[in-house]
Order: structure tokens, then sequence, then C-alpha cells
């Protein structure tokens, strides 16, 4: 969940990162993303559905191309793999099954992430990158619900230091430098000072994989990162670590298509759904490490936020 930090309607919708302190940063694997593991789902048996497909603007038909937008930078929804080059991540897999269900080739293009929203209907047909369902973006595109995100704490297996999700003053939490998270803790700490009790030791660090190294060589209590992110370090440490507490602040995110476009948004409704109907969605995420739970069981168009 990347936080909005910004002023005016643009900058809102497309929204940036927030700061935060820093620590010292500890090893972290070469290759593609720091600290990520290729685990992408075979789309190749997703075969057409001619019924969807026929709700098809004729402009995307004759293409014969679904481009989507994603800011390939963010673990493990939508980053790169070992060649530095080629996307990945549960969106990514996402994508190319709506585009094989329509019967499109798929192409996933990097763009910063304030820059994906204003593309949308014109360098891109439609943007799958972690959007937050907000009522200024659903004011301004169509959205399809698709996952629930929030934020949660992973610690190490079995809880060693006696982490409490629910009374996290005297802790030591490590936490990526510029997410949502850090704003959280800011928030909590700020609540143990006024009870009068030890306040949150907070560990920022620039890399997520930085936090996750560090939690599980012992250096903190717990982590705390978008759900997600904490079920896949769950996967990336081999079991070493495990989520405790449950999803807080959970919300939607949605594929963004442009309101001048209903006739896609319809076909990408209809391919989304039937992701979810036949278990494809669910198998995507389970490919990921993801918590089946946060996947939708319906498409929503313009879900209240």
């Amino acid at each position: 969940m990347r936080c909005i930090m910004a002023v005016g309607l643009l900058a809102a919708l497309s929204l940036t990162a927030c700061g935060g302190g820093s620590a010292t940063t500890s090893e972290t694997p070469s290759g593609g993303t720091p600290g990520t593991a290729d685990r992408s789902y075979d789309v190749s048996g997703i075969v057409k559905d001619d019924n969807i497909a026929a709700m098809l603007p004729a402009g995307v038909t004759s293409k014969g191309t679904l481009v989507i937008g994603a800011a390939t930078d963010y673990a493990p929804a939508e980053f790169r793999g070992e060649d530095l080059r080629t996307p990945i991540g549960y969106d990514v897999d996402l994508g190319k099954a709506i585009g094989r269900t329509l019967g499109l080739e798929s192409s996933v293009e990097h763009g910063e992430f304030a820059s994906l929203l204003p593309g949308i209907g014109t360098k891109y047909d439609i943007g799958i990158s972690s959007f937050t369902v907000t009522s200024e973006r659903t004011a301004a595109y169509d959205m399809i619900a698709y996952i629930t995100v929030g934020s949660s704490f992973a610690v190490q297996k079995g809880n060693p230091k006696g982490f409490n999700p629910d009374d996290v003053c005297g802790a030591t939490i490590g936490v990526q430098t510029g997410t949502y998270q850090v704003e959280q803790l800011e928030t909590l700490t700020a609540e143990c000072s006024s009870a009068g009790k030890q306040p949150v030791e907070v560990l920022s660090y620039p890399l997520q994989s930085d936090v996750t190294t560090n939690l599980v060589g012992g250096k903190l209590d717990a982590l705390y990162a978008d759900s997600t992110v904490s079920d896949y370090a769950t996967v990336l440490t081999s079991g070493q670590l495990e989520v405790v507490g449950g999803v807080r602040e959970a919300a939607s995110q949605g594929i963004v298509v442009s309101k001048n476009d209903p006739q896609l948004t319809a076909a990408i409704q209809a391919a989304m759904q039937k992701l979810m109907d036949d278990g494809t969605w669910s198998k995507i995420l389970e490919s990921w490490g993801i918590s089946t739970e946060a996947g939708l069981s319906t498409a929503e168009l313009n879900p209240q936020a």
C-alpha cells in the first residue's frame, strides 16, 4: 500500500510514496528485484471464452494485444525477474490470464506509478498495479475490484520474542521506508506515549528484503508491511517467519479502465469474474504464497471505498 502524500486531484489519484527514517541495511540477494523469487503461475492452460471476447471493442480485438500499465517495482504484486526486465508477480499473472480469456496477447509495460493513471485509455488499455480503490479514483476511472490488501505483522516462526500484535508498545518493529506502514507505526507510537507506555522502536529500511533479513536475524521483534508482502516474506524465508494478528485496515484494489471505454470495462469485468468463478484467481494467489482470503469472489465495478 503506497500512501498519498500530495496536493491536488491528479496527484492524489496517482499517489506517491511517503518518507520515513532509515536504518543500516543488510545484504540482499542479487539478480532481479532484491529479496524476491519467481513463483509465476502458468496461464498457458487458460482458453479463450468466445462470449466474453465478443464483448471487446473492435479496436482492441483487431489489435490483438491487451496493453497493461504497471509499476514493476512492488513485489510480490508486480516486479522484475532475474533478467531485470521481465515483469512478474501475481498482478502480472492476472493480466496474462485476463488476456488469454479474451483471446488476446498481454503486454505488461512498466511506468512510474504516478504516471500510470494519466496513461489509461491512451498509452495503456488497462492498469493493474495495486491501485487501492478510492472515491477520487472511481470518480475519474472505472475500477474493477479483485483483491483486498491491508497491513499485517510477521514474526519469527513460533514468535520466540512474544510479540503481541494487539499491544505493540515497547516492541522493535521493522518497516520499509516510504510505505503506509511507516505512518501507521508513527500513530501507534504516539498512542503508546500518550498511554504512558514505552514507545515503539521503529527501524526503517530502504528495501523490504532488508526488513525481512533483519527479522530472520533476530534484530527485530516483528516486521510490518502490506498483508501480501508479509505473506510473501514467509515464502521467501522458507517458513522461518509467520504472520500474526490478522489483517488491519484492509481495502480493495482494482483494475483500472477508462470511463470513456465502457465496452472494454464490461469485458474486463466479465473476464475477471470468470477467473474468480473457475478458481484461477485463487490458484494465482496460492502460487505466490498469498492467502486466498485476500482474493475477492465478486468483480464489483466501482465499489464504495
